[in-house]
């Protein structure tokens, strides 16, 4: 060969190897990666107690938190519009450093071959979704993840008082997870995460909604959301919506301006129904919880479902009065306000997919259209239902979103349990359940919508990022008592006219000395 040629040879070799490593660098890593873990644990156990699940909420049967829910959509031009971290998503790789350095030994490898424990209650799909979660996570740290099955109040309070206890506990509200914070067993989350995070990459609510008293009468945050489902929805049928010439409501005055014109064409406009076994009466405490987040401050909610504020005070009345102008107004309701009481709660919105509507709102959580498809086979979501976010009503507080979902609290301290906690705080560990679909949302801010894999629960998700403030369902944090025993008697004693206002009120308010200290 030339020595003309080998220097050509030389020359294009040195200009093709930076395009060939600009090509083939490939993701980048956040660490070094141990060797890889077997497959997520699972641990053998008993199947899982309705109690610990999150589809054996108190809130029906099944549960409005829990329940699959494939889709919702169509949320009001600001909602839509929510702040730059929930449209981007991550912009690179995370930062684990950032958010603890157990996080970050780990992801160095630092922690390879040891086990951290988490007990739950899902099973089926959602147990194998919740798996999914920890493969990636096990695979780059060598930590071995151990879910745990089978849950419930009554293991969980064997297990505390026998020391043995799972590390991370997966609670499916906040009420359990307080009641250990009182007794010292958990530990302070504050101490764990790295603050500047956590302001953020989550709303603040949904950090209010974990901060409780410890033994000592200390503020602690006893646990974070992974995964969560969304309440503020009003549901409609699209196409004959659409058709009718409606517009979507984005006030309070425009949705009685749609109410009223649903009746001046003849129609009813709202599907409600509260009957749900033992259970009847619980889709009423949600209604009254949205209109006290959009009537009242968030202090006073605070303080309602911690009992410092009766339900016989003006702000808890107000908000009962403006159910009432909507839910005994028998134009506003299909069947009438007597209908109410014993119309099932997951019937109840099935008139809307008659030819033509028998009516046209629902008010529900994501849950609900499992029983839209249960009900009406052949709907599509987008097609022949969407929602709209339930709108504010006085300005001054904003648009706040109700939600449920599950929280995880920390119950023994090692390293490698600090950086799973830390995990936990990032969308990356939410991830693949999002992408697998089934209706669980992502509360982080460094979310990718894009991951969704409907429309409507990307709407759904981009509602709650660029909401102004969250919180928990009222009912699931008050005590039993209350939250699911004087509050669903009280409301449904008044709906179905058994009980005037003042005697619902004061019906339910006397829950509260029934509660067990």
């Amino acid at each position: 060969m030339s020595h003309r040629r080998t220097m050509a040879l030389l020359l294009m070799m040195a200009l093709l190897l930076p395009i060939l490593a600009a090509c083939g660098g490939g993701q980048t890593t956040a660490s070094p990666s141990p060797s890889p873990s077997p497959e997520v644990a699972v641990s053998p156990e008993a199947s899982p107690s309705p109690e610990a699940s999150p589809e054996a909420s108190p809130e029906a049967s099944p549960s409005p938190e829990a329940s699959p829910s494939p889709e919702a959509e169509e949320t009001p031009e600001a909602e839509a519009s929510p702040s730059p971290e929930a449209t981007a998503g991550p912009s690179g790789p995370t930062d684990w450093a950032a958010i603890g350095p157990e996080l970050a030994a780990a992801y160095a490898g630092e922690y390879e071959g040891t086990t951290v424990s988490i007990s739950h209650g899902l099973s089926g799909e959602e147990e194998q979704r919740f798996q999914s979660q920890f493969e990636d996570f096990q695979e780059q740290t060598g930590i071995t993840v151990n879910l745990v099955p089978g849950a419930s109040v009554e293991t969980w309070a064997v297990k505390v008082e026998a020391g043995t206890i799972e590390d991370i506990v997966n609670f499916p509200q906040p009420g359990t997870m307080a009641s250990y914070a009182r007794q010292g067993r958990l530990v302070d989350l504050n101490q764990v995460i790295n603050q500047e995070w956590l302001q953020q990459n989550y709303n603040q609510g949904f950090l209010d909604t974990n901060t409780v008293e410890d033994n000592n009468g200390n503020q602690i945050l006893g646990g974070i959301f992974n995964r969560i489902n969304f309440k503020s929805a009003v549901w409609y049928p699209k196409a004959a919506f659409d058709e009718a010439g409606y517009q979507i409501p984005e006030t309070w005055d425009e949705l009685r301006q749609l109410m009223d014109e649903i009746v001046a064409d003849g129609d009813t406009p709202w599907c409600i129904g509260i009957e749900s076994g033992g259970a009847t009466g619980w889709p009423a405490t949600d209604w009254i919880e949205d209109i006290m987040l959009r009537t009242t401050s968030l202090e006073n909610y605070d303080a309602w479902t911690r009992g410092d504020l009766p339900f016989t005070s003006p702000e808890v009345r107000n908000a009962f009065d403006i159910l009432t102008e909507i839910w005994f107004n028998d134009q506003y309701v299909y069947g009438g306000r007597q209908a109410i009481a014993s119309t099932n709660f997951g019937d109840a919105p099935t008139p809307m997919f008659d030819d033509p509507p028998k009516c046209w709102l629902h008010r529900q959580g994501n849950f609900i259209t499992t029983f839209f498809e249960q009900n009406a086979p052949g709907v599509q979501a987008g097609v022949d239902y969407d929602f709209f976010y339930f709108p504010p009503i006085d300005e001054q507080y904003g648009e706040p979103v109700l939600f449920a979902g599950d929280l995880f609290s920390m119950f023994n301290d090692r390293p490698e349990v600090r950086a799973v906690i830390q995990y936990l705080t990032t969308y990356e560990s939410i991830r693949p359940w999002i992408q697998a679909g089934g209706g669980a949302l992502s509360p982080h801010q460094n979310s990718n919508l894009d991951d969704y894999r409907s429309d409507l629960e990307r709407r759904m998700a981009e509602t709650i990022l660029g909401a102004t403030s969250a919180r928990f369902d009222g009912s699931d944090l008050m005590p039993a008592e209350v939250g699911a025993g004087s509050f669903w008697k009280g409301v449904t004693d008044y709906v179905s006219g058994s009980a005037n206002l003042d005697q619902a009120l004061e019906t339910i308010q006397s829950g509260w000395a029934n509660v067990q200290p």
